[in-house]
C-alpha cells in the first residue's frame, strides 16, 4: 500500500468501466484524483455514455478511501475546457505528477458501412482527446517530471477489423505516445501505452458482436483471447496504469504493455 502517496493523477473517462476502476485502484494506493468525464450523449454512437450520477460514484469511492478528488464534467475533444478543468485541479489539490488518457469510443461496421461521422467522432475522442489531455498535463509535470498513460487496445497492435476508425485511432495513440516519450525524456516525463482486450466497461459493441455471428464469422478467430478467458476485469487494466504511474517503472518510457490474455499473440 502507498505507491502513490503524495501524488495526485488526471483520469479521463472517469465516471464508470475501466475510469472508474483507474481512480480506486490508485486511491487504494493513496493518490489524490482529478476526474474528467463527459456525462452526456454523444450524437452518432449507439450506446448510452455516463451520467452525472456516475461520475458521483467515482468521487465517493475515492473519497471513502480517504483519498481528495477534484471531479468535473468535460469534453475531452474540448482543449480548452479540459486545460481548464485541470487547472483547477491543479491549484486544489497542489499539482499534478501524471495523467492517465482513457476516454474512448468504439463504433462498429464492415468497410463499407463506415461512415465520415464515424471517423470524426472516433478519432475526435481517442486519438486527439488523448492529445488534448497530454497536452493539459505536460505543462504541469515539466518541472520535476511525471508520467503519461494513454490506454491504447489490443487494436493498436493487431489489425483487428470491423472497427476501422476505432483501429485506427488506437494505433495512432501508439504514434502519438512514443512520439511524445522522445521529446519528453530530457524532462523526466514518462510516456506509455496500455493494450487491453475485451473488458467490460459499458463501451458496448452489439453491431460488432452480429457481424461476428451472422455475417463474418470467418473474422470471428481474431478476437479470441489465448488464455481461457472471454474478456479481462478492469482492475487488471488498472494494475498496469499503477505500476506504469508509480516509482517503479521509473524508467520505463516508450513502451506498450498489453494486458491482452495473448489476443494480440494469434
Amino acid at each position: 500500500m502507498g505507491r502513490m502517496t503524495g501524488k495526485v493523477i488526471l483520469v479521463t473517462g472517469a465516471a464508470r468501466g475501466m475510469g472508474r476502476s483507474h481512480a480506486v485502484r490508485l486511491a487504494q494506493e493513496g493518490a489524490d484524483l482529478i476526474l474528467v468525464d463527459i456525462c452526456a450523449p454523444i450524437e452518432g454512437l449507439t450506446y448510452a455514455m455516463s451520467t452525472p450520477q456516475d461520475l458521483q460514484t467515482t468521487a465517493k469511492e475515492v473519497q471513502a478511501l480517504g483519498q481528495r478528488v477534484h471531479a468535473a464534467h468535460a469534453d475531452v475533444r474540448d482543449r480548452t475546457m479540459l486545460q481548464d478543468v485541470v487547472n483547477a485541479g491543479v491549484d486544489q489539490l497542489g499539482g499534478l505528477h501524471g495523467a492517465v488518457s482513457n476516454a474512448g469510443v468504439l463504433t462498429s461496421g464492415t468497410w463499407d458501412m463506415v461512415t465520415d461521422e464515424d471517423w470524426r467522432i472516433v478519432l475526435d475522442v481517442n486519438l486527439i482527446g488523448t492529445w488534448n489531455t497530454c497536452l493539459a498535463a505536460i505543462p504541469h509535470l515539466m518541472e520535476r517530471g511525471g508520467s503519461l498513460v494513454n490506454i491504447s487496445s489490443a487494436a493498436g497492435i493487431k489489425g483487428t477489423p470491423l472497427q476501422l476508425p476505432y483501429t485506427a485511432s488506437k494505433h495512432g495513440v501508439v504514434g502519438l505516445t512514443m512520439a511524445l516519450a522522445n521529446e519528453l525524456a530530457a524532462h523526466s516525463i514518462r510516456v506509455n501505452t496500455v493494450h487491453p482486450t475485451g473488458v467490460p466497461t459499458g463501451m458496448e459493441a452489439l453491431e460488432l458482436l452480429d457481424l461476428l455471428a451472422n455475417t463474418r464469422q470467418d473474422l470471428a478467430p481474431i478476437f479470441h483471447n489465448a488464455m481461457p478467458v472471454d474478456v479481462v476485469e478492469p482492475v487488471d487494466i488498472s494494475n498496469a496504469v499503477l505500476y506504469l504511474l508509480s516509482d517503479e517503472a521509473r524508467f520505463v518510457t516508450g513502451t506498450q504493455l498489453k494486458v491482452d490474455a495473448g489476443v494480440t499473440i494469434r
